[in-house]
């Protein structure tokens, strides 16, 4: 693989700036080859790593063309990766998960790692390529690999595209498990993929950076989202209030009362934690009179991980 004087080191370090309003992020990510090649020929037969290796040798074309052909020579199993016992499966890109893959998928995104970064013209001409000619799980391939490849604005407009897709599995790519959103959308394209999933009724949890990328916009869309399936007699999942986040107010604070009074233990926790980070003093005021529930959350035995198994 030809490396520029950039990748030379032991690290690659990118330093990527979002638009004055959003946050400055600088990450480092360690040389991805040594923990992706080892795990990845661990799922491998003899012959599966002899055919990976041999790629690895190509020029870009056949490269490309491996990228394509990758299901001729590969399993399709499901592949496992515990990052609570192993690790972050990428020690400096928290968030890029594996876990639950099959085969071909993770070995396309290694064989992508594996073309000449330079010159970039050519480089982004090569992945524009593969986007433009891919079928559905070559999509799914690409999207998954983006937090990793360099140039990472240049795959931005795609990402965006990805969000707006009709194709599920496309979407999921972009939007599940997957560090590039929270890294480099603009707010309006994050608020779409958050919302968009709450519509497709996937599990927001798995939305890498959700607390994080909070913000006053989205809370106001979640609002009229709340409203919206109050007045429809509507359950609101348990995780969705979690978005409301130290941007709500008074206005919420009848539906809050009504959560409160839910038989649904999920539902009154979630009015709780809502009040607890509001910074309005009369949801503040509403949760004292829930005291077992406000000690619960002071002491760390409740937070929205705790929520996360429920049901969306």
């Amino acid at each position: 693989m030809a490396r520029d004087s950039a990748f030379e080191s032991e690290y690659l370090i990118y330093e990527v700036k979002h638009t004055p309003e959003d946050f400055k992020y600088q990450f480092l990510m360690e040389n991805i080859s040594k923990n992706f090649t080892q795990f990845l020929f661990e799922q491998t037969t003899n012959a599966e790593r002899k055919w990976l290796e041999d790629q690895t040798q190509s020029n870009a074309l056949d490269l490309m063309t491996a990228f394509v052909a990758a299901p001729r020579f590969l399993s399709k199993k499901n592949v496992f990766y515990d990052s609570h016992f192993h690790g972050e499966f990428i020690s400096h890109l928290p968030g890029f998960q594996v876990d639950g893959w099959n085969l071909v998928r993770l070995s396309r995104v290694w064989l992508l790692l594996h073309l000449n970064v330079e010159p970039k013209e050519q480089f982004i001409k090569n992945i524009e390529t593969l986007f433009d000619t891919a079928e559905l799980n070559e999509l799914v391939a690409l999207y998954s690999a983006l937090p990793l490849l360099p140039y990472p604005w240049e795959w931005l407009a795609r990402a965006t595209d990805a969000v707006r897709s009709n194709m599920g599995f496309v979407f999921d790519a972009i939007s599940l498990k997957n560090p590039y959103p929270e890294l480099y959308f603009p707010e309006d394209a994050w608020n779409q993929l958050v919302l968009k999933t709450i519509f497709n009724g996937k599990p927001i949890h798995w939305i890498y950076g959700l607390d994080r990328r909070k913000n006053k916009d989205l809370s106001i869309a979640i609002t009229d989202f709340i409203s919206e399936r109050f007045a429809a007699g509507r359950k609101v999942p348990a995780q969705v209030w979690r978005l409301l986040g130290s941007f709500t107010d008074e206005t919420i604070y009848p539906k809050l009362v009504l959560l409160f009074a839910s038989k649904e233990k999920e539902e009154r926790e979630a009015a709780a934690l809502v009040c607890f980070e509001s910074k309005n003093s009369q949801l503040r005021s509403l949760l004292s009179k829930y005291p077992e529930l406000e000690l619960s959350i002071q002491n760390g035995d409740l937070d929205w991980s705790k929520l996360e198994s429920i049901p969306e």
